[in-house]
């Protein structure tokens, strides 16, 4: 495939973090706008630099998803060169093997399949509730709520859980596509409205989720002074032992949420006190979205027509560096009050052509 250099945009991967959320951001914006991408020095801030199993899948996936072609698609390349075509909707299997999160794959694919021209089906297969990625009920009750206010209609639920290190839980989602992104403007959450938990566990005593459930209602009550309600899932289906706890805040104008994983050794309150702790803190602040929340909507607030406006308990540098990789393709402007790790406003403008 013929590769013309005046149109390729060039990333480095080490900016900021130097982490694979460069990678994920530019494949989507590159397969959404037909512009060739070479990405150097991916990840070249983590110990295990370069492409990994799930970096890789979603090089391969958008590639397929594309008819595009690749050049560097291997694990350990440092460098990766990605020319896509047209977006082909469909029905899509991917595995990214092991626990590799299938949340961070659906980044990279989620923006594309959304601005297509007929509906598409993903099944994924791999890690869906795993350290350093969204947990699969994080999108659910949380990033795909949000994107409906842009008019982005997204279903999807889990057949099987994947926990790390075995991984390999099963995710089903299916995308409409529209013509269109509307703008958010996300300033003021409003007044608190819920909080509801889920305390779930696979392979482990019954008392590990209602300890989980207890402790958090108990500290909730105490620190916050409000009602909550959790719901318990013992022995959810899965590969092997693990536990998962989520708390949701739902206000007036936005829904926030905070999780956390168990591990060998670590007790259920521990797993319960650091959701609760993170709950604190966003309700302690006056920002209307949490700061997870913040850094994935960048992609699809940039391709919205229109301009995008909210405000975040946490700066971060997932969301500084999401806004530098848009800025390569697109024409806006991205202005913020507050400090990285500080509460805070963005806008984000479209320039005049």
């Amino acid at each position: 495939m013929e590769l013309h250099e005046e149109n390729l945009i060039e990333i480095d991967g080490s900016y900021g973090e130097g982490g694979g959320q460069i990678l994920r951001t530019a494949l989507a914006l590159s397969a959404i706008l037909k512009r060739p991408l070479r990405v150097h020095h991916i990840r070249a801030g983590r110990k295990n630099p370069g492409l990994q199993p799930q970096h890789l899948k979603a090089v391969e996936a958008l590639s397929r998803m594309t008819g595009g072609w690749t050049g560097g698609a291997k694990i350990g390349s440092d460098t990766i060169t990605f020319v896509p075509q047209n977006i082909l909707p469909g029905d899509y299997r991917f595995e990214v093997g092991t626990a590799g999160s299938v949340t961070l794959l659906l980044q990279a694919l989620l923006p594309p399949l959304c601005l297509s021209q007929e509906s598409s089906r993903l099944t994924l297969v791999g890690g869906t509730h795993v350290p350093w990625s969204p947990s699969f009920h994080y999108l659910v009750e949380v990033l795909f709520p949000t994107l409906r206010f842009m008019g982005i209609p997204i279903e999807a639920h889990i057949e099987r859980w994947g926990w790390y290190p075995k991984g390999g839980g099963i995710l089903h989602v299916e995308i409409r596509p529209v013509r269109e992104l509307k703008p958010i403007s996300l300033i003021d959450r409003g007044l608190l409205k819920k909080i509801r938990g889920l305390s779930a566990t696979s392979r482990l005593p019954r008392h590990v989720g209602e300890r989980q459930k207890d402790y958090a209602l108990r500290k909730i009550e105490k620190e916050l002074r409000i009602d909550a309600e959790i719901e318990v899932l013992y022995d959810v289906p899965a590969n092997g032992p693990g536990s998962f706890f989520l708390l949701v805040v739902e206000s007036e104008n936005a829904v926030a949420g905070f999780s956390s994983l168990g591990e060998r050794g670590k007790r259920a309150e521990e797993v319960a006190k650091e959701a609760v702790d993170s709950l604190k803190e966003f309700i302690d602040s006056d920002g209307c979205i949490d700061p997870h929340l913040a850094d994935q909507l960048i992609p699809f607030i940039s391709l919205a027509k229109g301009n995008s406006f909210f405000t975040t308990t946490r700066i971060t540098e997932h969301l500084l560096t999401n806004f530098w990789v848009v800025q390569h393709f697109l024409e806006i402007e991205f202005s913020r009050k507050g400090k990285k790790g500080e509460k805070g406003r963005v806008d984000l403008t479209h320039l005049p052509y």
